[in-house]
């Protein structure tokens, strides 16, 4: 039975190396879609899903923990594959409390991704070797469930979007585009946002996407 999958990275050439790696090493694995960020991945998981979906977690716009996020909630049973340049232990928390069922190191080889995705299309868990051990014990010894931790502050998904893109750098005017929204109403959510966090300088909020997994930077 031939896996479909979805790869999601913003660089090119990213896609094109696990493309090749794919290729020559997953004869029963069949990339269905490419994407550069987290919105196309939902768009393209609405018209035409996958059986797993690889996801970069720093993308642009919709990083790879929100598009996991929306991905589960779009269907429970969605199976997701982190790829990431971090084993910080926060970061891999975060992205199984959001519901992905693999933490792979973009350092490791193109053996363990197709393993990786082997074993998660069988509803199975698949973490780096070089994640911690606690991980594995707390996670890998539990059947999954779709358990996102309560959040300390309550934003909205639009605010979550627009934190992201502060952090990314964008003006109120981009992300008004970027969104198809007013810049009187980003202006709205980034007044609620500074105020619902307490913080009122960017690099505040920057720090803050950062911790919480809302942005990859």
């Amino acid at each position: 039975m031939t896996i479909k999958i979805i790869i999601a990275d913003d660089h090119t050439i990213v896609r094109e190396g696990l493309k090749s790696l794919i290729d020559s090493m997953g004869r029963d694995i069949e990339i269905i879609g490419e994407a550069s960020n987290g919105n196309e991945v939902l768009e393209m998981a609405e018209k035409t899903p996958a059986d797993v979906y690889v996801l970069d977690i720093s993308m642009p716009i919709l990083n790879g923990i929100e598009a996991t996020d929306r991905l589960i909630r779009m269907n429970p049973n969605n199976k997701i594959i982190m790829l990431s340049r971090h084993d910080n232990k926060e970061l891999v928390k975060k992205a199984l409390n959001f519901g992905a069922r693999g933490y792979i190191l973009k350092s490791n080889t193109g053996e363990e991704l197709v393993n990786a995705i082997k074993e998660v299309s069988k509803g199975k868990t698949f973490l780096s070797p070089k994640i911690s051990a606690f991980m594995v014990d707390k996670f890998l010894g539990k059947k999954h469930q779709y358990e996102k931790k309560k959040k300390s502050v309550d934003l909205t998904r639009r605010e979550r979007e627009i934190l992201q893109l502060i952090a990314e750098g964008f003006s109120n005017k981009e992300i008004a585009e970027k969104l198809n929204i007013s810049f009187s109403t980003v202006h709205v959510h980034r007044s609620n946002i500074m105020e619902k966090l307490n913080i009122h300088k960017q690099a505040g909020l920057i720090r803050y996407a950062i911790n919480e997994g809302i942005s990859g930077l």
